[in-house]
C-alpha cells in the first residue's frame, strides 16, 4: 500500500494578522531612527567630493592618493597573513602536544635514547662536489678531460692535469675535443694540432638527442641518425665513439691488469661529459641536459666487458678566474650568485658586435639591455603590455653559449710553451702506450664526416686562457648553512633602525665648520631640503583623510 504524500503547510497568513506585524517593525525602525538622532549618530556617510579639475598637480594628488590606499590594503593583507600564520602554528602545536601525550612512556625513552642521525650532506656544496671529482680521479686509470671544441684553452684546468699527473699508479690523461660540429674545419685541425704537443686528443661530437632506456630496449637498436645522407651532423648523430672505442680497448688489451680499465670523465660543466658516455653506451645512461651542474656524484657505466666508464661532477671554477670565464664555465647563475644580465653584458664584451647582429638577426645596439629588448621582442618573450622579458632572453642567450648551438670559435695559439707542471719527459710518457696512428686516422674519418660550419657564420671569441679550479677541499671557503644565513639577515634588519636614530641625532646637533663635517663624514651625502613656493595657499590644499576614513 503506497504511502500517501503528507501536503506542507502553507505560509498564507491573514491580511490582520500581516498588516500587524508590518506596523510593528516600521515602528521598531522609527523608534531606531529616534534614538540615533538623540546620539547625533548619522547613518548617511558624504560622499567624497573628490580632487576639483580646476584644482594644480590634480594627477599628482590622485596618484598619491591611490598609492597610499594600495599600501594600506597591502598592510590589512600583512596582517591577515600573519593571523592565519599565528593559527597555523598554534594548531600544529596542539596537534605535537596532544600526539606527545598519547605516546606511551617506554616510546619516549627509546626515541630519546636513539642518537641524532647525521645530517645529509648538501650534494650542491662545493665541498661535496670537490670530494666526489677527486674520488674519480683516485678510482680511473685513465682521466679523460672533455674541452669544448670552441674554446679548448678556456675549458682547460691546470690544477686539474697537475692532480692527475701528480696521483699515484701512472695514470693516464687524454684529451677530447667535443662538439667539432660547432666549430670550422680548419680551427679544429688546428687545435687538434696544437693540443697534441702535450697529450694524445680524439675529436667527438655526442649525440644530444638519446631517448630514454625503455624505449631503446623495446625497439632493440643503437642510436642511428635518421637520415645520415642528407645531414650527418644532426643531434641524433654522434662521431668519433669508434675512434675512442678502439683506443680505450686496444689499452685495456695491454694491460697486466684483469679488472676492467676505468675510465674517468672530467671536465668543467657542460663540456659535454654524460652526453660522451651516453653517446659511447648508446642508451641514456646518465641524465645530461642544457641546464648546467645536472651530475652532481660519481657513476659507474659499463660500455664492454674491459672498459668502464666513470662520469663525475663538473669541476668547481675558482672565484679568481675572469669574468668571462666564470660566466661559461662556472655555476654562479645557478646558484644565484650573479645575475643572468651581468653575465649576458660580459659575454658582449668578449665578441665583435657585427657578428652578434648577423647571428641574432637584430639591428644594431648601443649596449646588453638594448640588444635583450630586441633580442626578446624578436623571439616573442613578452610579458604582459608587450614589454620585452629580458630575463628570459638572457636565460636562452646564455644557453645557446653554453649548450650545443651556437657557432663560435677562439683563435688558435700556436706558439703557446708547455706549462709549468709539464716537461718533455711527461710528454713522452702520456703518449706511451697508445697507438698514436689509429688514433691519426681515426680524427680524420671523423673531421671527413661531421658536417661543420663556414668560418663566415661562426662568430669570433677572445679566449681568456685556461681556466682555474678548486681540487682540494682545504681551499674552498666554508659555506653558510640555511639558518646561519637567516641569523644574518635578521641581525640586519636588526641593524637598521640603529642607523637610522644615528643619522637622526647627527642632524639635531649644531651645524660645525664645513672642512670638519667633511673630515668626520667621507661616505655620506646629506642633502638640504630647500623651500619652494609654489603657489598654493591652504584652503585649496587636498584633505587626504577623507580617502580613508
Amino acid at each position: 500500500m503506497k504511502r500517501p504524500k503528507l501536503k506542507k503547510a502553507s505560509k498564507r497568513l491573514s491580511c490582520s494578522k500581516r498588516y500587524k506585524i508590518q506596523k510593528k517593525v516600521r515602528d521598531h525602525h522609527k523608534k531606531l531612527r529616534r534614538e540615533a538622532k538623540k546620539k547625533g549618530v548619522s547613518k548617511r556617510v558624504k560622499k567624497d567630493p573628490g580632487v576639483p579639475s580646476s584644482a594644480p598637480f590634480k594627477e599628482e594628488v590622485l596618484r598619491e592618493a591611490e598609492q597610499r590606499r594600495l599600501q594600506i590594503e597591502e598592510e590589512k593583507q600583512k596582517k591577515l597573513q600573519a593571523k592565519k600564520e599565528e593559527r597555523a602554528q598554534k594548531r600544529k602545536k596542539e596537534k605535537e602536544a596532544a600526539s606527545k601525550e598519547k605516546e606511551p612512556k617506554a616510546k619516549k625513552a627509546r626515541q630519546e635514547e636513539v642518537p641524532k642521525k647525521r645530517a645529509a650532506p648538501d650534494r650542491s656544496s662545493k665541498r661535496y662536489l670537490c670530494s666526489e671529482l677527486n674520488k674519480v680521479i683516485d678510482a680511473s686509470d685513465v682521466v679523460v678531460e672533455v674541452l669544448d671544441a670552441r674554446d679548448p684553452l678556456g675549458c682547460r684546468c691546470p690544477q686539474l692535469e697537475e692532480a692527475v699527473l701528480q696521483r699515484e699508479g701512472n695514470k693516464k690523461l687524454i684529451l677530447l675535443l667535443n662538439k667539432i660540429d660547432l666549430v670550422p674545419k680548419e680551427n679544429v685541425e688546428r687545435w687538434i694540432q696544437c693540443l697534441q704537443r702535450e697529450f694524445p686528443v680524439v675529436a667527438f661530437k655526442a649525440s644530444t638527442q638519446i631517448k630514454d632506456r625503455t624505449v631503446v630496449q623495446a625497439k632493440k637498436s643503437r642510436i642511428v641518425a635518421s637520415n645520415e645522407v642528407m645531414d650527418k651532423s644532426r643531434g641524433a648523430a654522434c662521431f668519433g665513439n669508434t675512434c675512442l672505442t678502439e683506443l680505450l680497448t686496444s689499452l685495456a688489451a695491454n694491460t697486466q691488469n684483469e679488472a676492467s680499465l676505468r675510465v674517468g670523465i672530467v671536465g668543467f660543466p657542460n663540456v659535454g661529459k654524460s652526453s660522451l658516455i651516453n653517446s659511447m653506451k648508446g642508451i641514456l645512461a646518465c641524465n645530461a641536459g642544457v641546464k648546467r651542474g645536472i651530475t652532481k656524484s660519481m657513476q659507474d657505466v659499463h660500455i664492454s666487458k674491459t672498459v668502464k666508464l666513470i662520469d663525475s661532477p663538473g669541476v668547481v671554477a675558482s672565484p679568481s678566474n675572469p669574468p668571462a670565464s666564470m660566466a661559461l664555465r662556472s655555476l654562479q647563475v645557478e646558484e644565484g650568485q650573479e645575475s643572468v644580465l651581468e653575465v649576458v653584458r660580459t659575454l658582449l664584451k668578449q665578441c665583435d658586435k657585427t657578428q652578434i647582429m648577423l647571428q641574432y638577426n637584430v639591428p644594431d645596439f648601443r649596449n646588453s639591455v638594448e640588444f635583450l629588448n630586441l633580442f626578446a621582442k624578436k623571439r616573442g618573450y613578452l610579458q604582459k603590455g608587450g614589454v620585452p622579458n629580458t630575463q628570459q632572453a638572457a636565460t636562452t642567450f646564455l644557453d645557446d653559449w653554453t649548450g650545443a648551438k651556437l657557432s663560435y670559435h677562439c683563435k688558435v695559439q700556436e706558439n703557446r710553451s708547455l706549462p709549468a707542471y709539464m716537461s718533455e719527459a711527461v710528454v713522452a710518457e702520456m703518449q706511451n702506450g697508445w697507438d698514436l696512428n689509429k688514433l691519426k686516422t681515426g680524427n680524420k674519418e671523423t673531421l671527413k664526416e661531421v658536417r661543420f660550419p663556414n668560418q663566415a657564420s661562426s662568430i669570433g671569441f677572445t679566449s681568456n686562457g685556461p681556466t682555474a679550479g678548486l681540487l682540494s677541499v682545504c681551499d674552498i671557503p666554508e659555506e653558510k648553512s640555511g639558518a646561519a644565513e637567516k641569523e644574518a639577515e635578521q641581525n640586519d634588519e636588526n641593524d637598521e633602525p640603529e642607523q637610522i636614530t644615528e643619522e637622526t641625532n647627527e642632524k639635531e646637533e649644531p651645524e660645525e665648520p664645513q672642512e670638519a663635517s667633511l673630515k668626520k663624514k667621507t661616505g655620506h651625502v646629506q642633502f638640504k631640503s630647500i623651500p619652494t613656493d609654489i603657489g598654493i595657499s591652504t584652503d585649496d590644499a587636498y584633505d587626504f583623510n577623507t580617502d580613508f576614513k
